[in-house]
Parts: structure tokens; C-alpha cells; sequence
């Protein structure tokens, strides 16, 4: 679980060089019922001025901290809808299980959580999400002198995932027993020093690994798993004009080309049938 930081804040810039990170503790409240701001389609901010985005750091490539700068394709996406709002986003960084309870969206703490997450039935009964905007896939990666060709083959090895994510209760519904780590950065050194021997995780997290040439050397993707994921950006149950604005955000995007060319810039080479899909 991430250290908790209490009431102090870490002011960062991010993407833009309007936008920012706050880093807070479960527990701590901000935006009180009188506070806030309504804005372009009848759209209610927490805050004044800001599109606030609960995120869980770090998760590259769609958001990690860099020199200082928040940067990601989740992040990139939803500076596009505080543009459209005329506002600017300031990004709060929260543990991730706070994700399928909808805690900081109901506390009025953020407007919307984005945090590579897969739209899931029962995190739809505590969230509304966005139409989806990324297709994802489970990688297992494993060293190269591991022995381990598959998800299959892990079986009877230490195998880590990210907590609270569905690359975990995926292995769990294959019989695995994984060792659950905080963050992908935990799950990845975890490899490094032989925590475990193989890891589950989201393929795009493991892309960003691997542009790494020590990391290259050392590992290897031995299964890519077709789980049929989608991930979306949720926010407040009953928040329609938000959910409005993202979804249009998303559209707008996707039609103008901005979508590929970050898309591209985060991700990798772009293939429609997969990168973008339809909405809901």
C-alpha cells in the first residue's frame, strides 16, 4: 500500500505547464459541499478553475512522474476535457483500491478518476464509466533464464501482480496464488530481485518496461493474454453532464486524429481495430 503522505501536498507540474499533482492520504477530504465552480454544459468542478483527476502513481505509460512532470496517455486524454471546460487539470494521486468504491469521487475530493482501469460490472454498481477508450491485453513476463513459456507454465512459481487489478484475479481464476504488490513499479522490482519469478500485468505497462534496454536483456513476454478488456475514466454515479463532456472529449478525438497521435506518442504504433474503440 503506498506510504500515506497525511495534510502535506506536493505541488508538480504536469503535462501542461498549467496542470498539477497533489499527493494526499486516504482519509483527507477536500472540496466541501460549497465549494466548486459550474461550468461549460452544466458541468459542477469541485474546484474552482480545475478539472480534478484522481489517479494512482505510478502506472506508465498512461501516468507516471517524470523530471517532475505528470505525463501519460490517460493524462494527455483528460487534458483534452479541462480544455473543453475552460479549466485546467490537476491530478491527485490516491491509493488504488479508492478506484472501485468511488471513495474520492464521492467526497467530492475529485471529479473523475482516470487510472488505466477496466470497466468491469461490479465496479459499474459504485461508478459511472466513460465510453471505453483503450483495449487492453494481460502480458506475463518472466526472465529469460526463468524456464517459464506461459501463464500455465507459472503454476507452482511465485507469480506477483499489481493489487487490486484484474491481471490479479485473472491469475487467481487460473488457480495462481500471486503475490500482490502496491504498484507496478513494486511488481517490476519485484522481478528484478527474484521476489518472484514471473509477473501478470497490462501489456502496454510491460511495452514501457521493455523500452528500456536493461530491462530488455533481462526479460522477456512469454504469453499475451486476450482477456477482452476495456479500459474507460470513471466518475460520481449520476454525474451525466461530466460524463458528457469526457465522452465527447474522447469522440472529438478520435475523429480529429488527436487520439492516434497520442495515442502513438504513449503507446506505440497504432492499429484501429484494437487502439480505439467504439463507444458505448
Amino acid at each position: 500500500m503506498k506510504t500515506p503522505f497525511g495534510r502535506r501536498t506536493r505541488l508538480l507540474a504536469a503535462t501542461t505547464a498549467t496542470a498539477g499533482l497533489v499527493l494526499v492520504a486516504a482519509g483527507c477530504s477536500s472540496g466541501g459541499s460549497g465549494s466548486g465552480q459550474t461550468v461549460a454544459g452544466g458541468v459542477h468542478l469541485a474546484k474552482a478553475g480545475q478539472l480534478t483527476t484522481c489517479t494512482h502513481l505510478p502506472y506508465p505509460p498512461f501516468q507516471s512522474v517524470v523530471d517532475g512532470k505528470v505525463q501519460g496517455f490517460d493524462v494527455s486524454l483528460i487534458d483534452l476535457v479541462a480544455k473543453d471546460l475552460g479549466v485546467k487539470q490537476q491530478i491527485v494521486d490516491t491509493p488504488f483500491e479508492n478506484f472501485k468504491t468511488g471513495a474520492f469521487l464521492n467526497s467530492g475530493q475529485c471529479d473523475l478518476a482516470a487510472a488505466g482501469m477496466t470497466i468491469t460490472a461490479e465496479r459499474a454498481k459504485n461508478v459511472d464509466f466513460s465510453d471505453p477508450y483503450f483495449e487492453a491485453t494481460q502480458a506475463v513476463l518472466v526472465a529469460k533464464n526463468s524456464g517459464i513459456t506461459s501463464l500455465d507454465g507459472a503454476k507452482g512459481k511465485k507469480l506477483g501482480a499489481q493489487a487490486q487489478t484484474t491481471g490479479e484475479d485473472f491469475a487467481k481464476k487460473k488457480g495462481l496464488d500471486p503475490v500482490s504488490f502496491a504498484s507496478s513499479d513494486a511488481v517490476l522490482n519485484g522481478l528484478r530481485t527474484g521476489q518472484v519469478q514471473a509477473v501478470v500485468i497490462d501489456y502496454p505497462v510491460v511495452q514501457g518496461w521493455l523500452k528500456d534496454k536493461a530491462n530488455a536483456d533481462k526479460f522477456k513476454v512469454v504469453d499475451n493474454l486476450k482477456t477482452g478488456e476495456q479500459y474507460g475514466f470513471t466518475v460520481k454515479k449520476g454525474n451525466k453532464p461530466l460524463l458528457k463532456a469526457i465522452n465527447k472529449a474522447l469522440k472529438d478525438a478520435k475523429a480529429d486524429g488527436t487520439y492516434k497521435k497520442i495515442y502513438e506518442k504513449w503507446i506505440g504504433p497504432y492499429d484501429s481495430s484494437v487502439a480505439s474503440p467504439a463507444g458505448s
